[in-house]
């Protein structure tokens, strides 16, 4: 096996892996604001797994960039993994993974100066997670050499349809919360008193 199909390889199992990790930091960031928890784990444990994932699956995003840059066989510079739509190896796509990684690193560093910004302003730009993830899905879709073949197919049907259902259930409980008066809250907790 040479360099060149090292990189290669690496390249693909990162981008799968990239993917699967972030979907299940959606899926916990999901949870997390919905004030759930998973089986076993206290609240704060879900809060602190979503944070530790969310650090490996970004740590694997560094590892698949590192890997596309440093392989031969197609010409990504650092520069085409930083700024979007310059690269002249398929620019659409790869400028797509660039926005998702853009969006994400935002997403970081606001994270990393969460107690100087300030909860409302984090918050603000903690949003922009939710536009990477599907932008790096169709960066995937569109560049992955791995996209045509029934294994990464029915990976990423997986990881949609979890993430639908996901927001699904996070916009409901938004739309049940918004539809809740004061009177009706007063209501639900003298019904619960009594």
């Amino acid at each position: 096996m040479t360099d060149s199909s090292i990189l290669w390889y690496a390249n693909r199992a990162t981008g799968a892996v990239s993917l699967v990790l972030f979907t299940v930091v959606v899926l916990l960031g999901t949870a997390v604001r919905l004030r759930g928890r998973l089986p076993g784990l206290p609240r704060f444990g879900t809060v602190t797994l979503h944070r530790t994932l969310s650090l490996s699956a970004t740590t694997f995003l560094a590892l698949h960039i590192t890997a596309a840059i440093a392989d031969g066989y197609v010409n990504i510079t650092t520069r085409d993994a930083v700024v979007p739509f310059v690269s002249d190896y398929q620019p659409l796509w790869l400028g797509l993974g660039t926005v998702a990684l853009d969006l994400l690193l935002a997403v970081l560093i606001t994270s990393l100066l969460r107690a100087r910004l300030g909860h409302r302003t984090w918050r603000a730009v903690h949003w922009l997670a939710y536009a990477s993830w599907p932008i790096a899905l169709i960066h995937g879709i569109g560049i992955g050499t791995d996209a045509g073949t029934t294994w990464m197919l029915w990976l990423t049907v997986s990881c949609v349809a979890a993430v639908l259902t996901a927001s699904g259930i996070r916009v409901t409980q938004a739309a049940r919360a918004s539809r809740r008066t004061p009177s009706a809250l007063l209501r639900t907790a003298e019904g619960a008193r009594s």
